[in-house]
């Protein structure tokens, strides 16, 4: 079981992504991959990936080439078992070069509240590191920190 459990309710939806981006920005793939079924399926921009095994290969890659990883999700729809939100996160490369990525994602839970499809579009931009604006210590995002429509994305 992983809670909160479908049927959502705008507060357990609420707190589903707010685990979900807690979850992401630990940036531990072995952890991560554990919210979803074991044969889960993902499209993740033009890639297509099925089960733990390789949700959580692609979560070691992803982190390994997306350095000082910073994410912020937000609710934008739910209803029955499925919720829809949107994202951005902030990275760098190998190269010192920062990226700001905007996404949507559409989720669909078991009765068990494991994430059984993952369907995600995904665009990204070099930014200029003064251009930041997921500013924090790595790992959770504090209470206090600015959303995504706080920050107008």
């Amino acid at each position: 079981m992983r809670p909160p459990l479908p049927p959502f309710t705008d507060a357990s939806a609420i707190e589903k992504v707010r685990l979900a981006e807690d979850a992401w920005n630990g940036r531990d793939p072995g952890k991560v991959a554990l919210a979803y079924t074991p044969d889960s399926q993902w499209r993740n921009r033009a890639e297509f990936i099925n089960g733990r095994a390789e949700i959580e290969a692609f979560l070691t890659r992803k982190w390994a080439r997306e350095l000082d990883y910073r994410l912020v999700k937000e609710l934008w729809a739910f209803t029955g078992n499925r919720i829809a939100v949107r994202f951005a996160y902030e990275f760098h490369d190998d190269d010192g070069t920062w990226f700001r990525a905007y996404g949507n994602e559409n989720w669909e839970f078991d009765n068990d509240g494991l994430m059984r499809r993952r369907i995600a579009s995904i665009n990204e931009h070099p930014i200029q590191q003064s251009d930041r604006k997921l500013r924090w210590p790595l790992g959770r995002r504090p209470d206090d920190h600015p959303g995504l429509s706080d920050l107008g994305f």
